[in-house]
């Protein structure tokens, strides 16, 4: 998984001189912060989560037949 750094100072600056106010700035880039924090769902893990659930549905099925 590839790691994307974000110049949080400049990334405020730039949005208060585009007319934003400081306050708003700062929670937009805080928002931002915390998503990239998020841990993501792959595929894979997905797969491996479900495994269970989709043998009790072969199960089920084999015994309505």
């Amino acid at each position: 998984m590839s790691t994307i750094t974000l110049d949080r100072l400049k990334f405020v600056k730039t949005l208060k001189s585009s007319g934003m106010s400081e306050d708003q700035a700062e929670v937009i880039a805080n928002a931002v912060r915390d998503a990239q924090e998020t841990q993501l769902v792959t595929k894979h893990d997905l797969q491996k989560e479900l495994e269970p659930v989709r043998k009790e549905i072969m199960l089920v099925k084999w015994m309505i037949g």
